[in-house]
């Protein structure tokens, strides 16, 4: 309970809950009950050592024990232990203990440059991330650069996650906090690193996400998002790949306007980086002499006239 809710059940002020809290936990150090229990106290601080110095409160009390009620009883003995030290929740980071204030200030500190190091969009691998993180702790002591450590050190950040595929980035992204279609669609297709069918998409969303999608209501979706680009028949790549949004005559004119005047085989190459069509395709939308013309030497080129836009 908060100290506000026990306040309310006995009509006193939160802050006189705090006084008796802490008056009752200055008898208990004082008692001699509490200095022959001195041993468990020592094993309980050589734990939390070996776990790496700081540790969520969750990740530690489910380590120890099962059940609830065991856990209350190692919470009362970190609270009264003068070894310990606990750190709130905030924004940032999650309820955690600790036994070395300098340590656990590196560590946060740590924490907060990786995560200026990561752009919003960005995924990264696990042991990519690891490798950044070790770069960022370069102050603490090598024998806390544990694999299992610094795993449960990023665990401490509420800012950085990792989602259900196991990659990681900035925990307000959707490409980490997956919510709907759109989302797995968005995993899915970087995942396999190539344009994809709408129906291969949905099939692999419920095969990784143990998530029901049809087929229609995921190309729906596809279509809606400005992250997909169609780039033949109901095959879908991510825009950030390179891809051109619009027909194909669109995708020549800009390819020609990026690249300048380009003979056929060029062209068709170009478009092919960005679009499944056929070549004939290609060269059929080559044909409109409004938009596009042919040089003395058989390179097509953007007219002037048509402006892109």
């Amino acid at each position: 309970m908060t100290l506000e809710a026990i306040g309310k059940e006995y009509g006193i002020t939160r802050e006189r809950v705090r006084q008796i809290e802490n008056y009752a936990l200055t008898m208990i150090r004082k008692s001699d009950v509490y200095k022959s229990e001195q041993a468990a106290f020592a094993e309980l601080k050589d734990i939390i050592a070996s776990m790496g110095i700081v540790i969520s409160e969750e990740e530690l009390l489910e380590s120890l024990a099962k059940d609830k009620s065991t856990r209350n009883h190692l919470h009362v003995m970190l609270v009264l232990g003068e070894a310990f030290t606990k750190e709130k929740e905030t924004e940032e980071f999650h309820h955690r203990w600790h036994i070395d204030q300098d340590i656990a200030d590196k560590v946060h500190n740590s924490l907060r440059r990786l995560y200026d190091s990561l752009d919003d969009d960005e995924l990264v691998d696990e042991s990519s991330l690891i490798d950044a993180f070790l770069r960022e702790l370069q102050e603490v002591n090598h024998e806390y650069k544990d694999k299992e450590i610094l795993k449960r050190w990023l665990s401490l950040s509420k800012s950085i996650d990792k989602n259900p595929l196991g990659e990681w980035g900035r925990a307000h992204s959707p490409n980490v906090r997956a919510k709907g279609m759109r989302d797995y669609a968005y995993l899915v297709i970087k995942r396999h690193g190539s344009p994809m069918h709408f129906r291969e998409v949905a099939s692999t969303i419920t095969e990784l996400f143990n998530r029901k999608a049809h087929e229609a209501t995921c190309h729906n979706e596809l279509i809606k998002d400005d992250r997909f680009v169609l780039v033949g028949r109901g095959i879908y790549a991510l825009k950030e790949w390179g891809y051109s949004a619009g027909p194909v005559r669109d995708v020549i004119a800009e390819i020609l306007s990026r690249q300048g005047p380009l003979v056929r085989d060029e062209v068709i190459e170009a478009v092919r980086k960005e679009r499944y069509v056929k070549d004939n395709t290609i060269f059929i939308n080559l044909q409109d002499s409004v938009r596009f013309g042919r040089d003395d030497e058989g390179r097509y080129f953007l007219r002037e006239k048509k402006v892109l836009g």
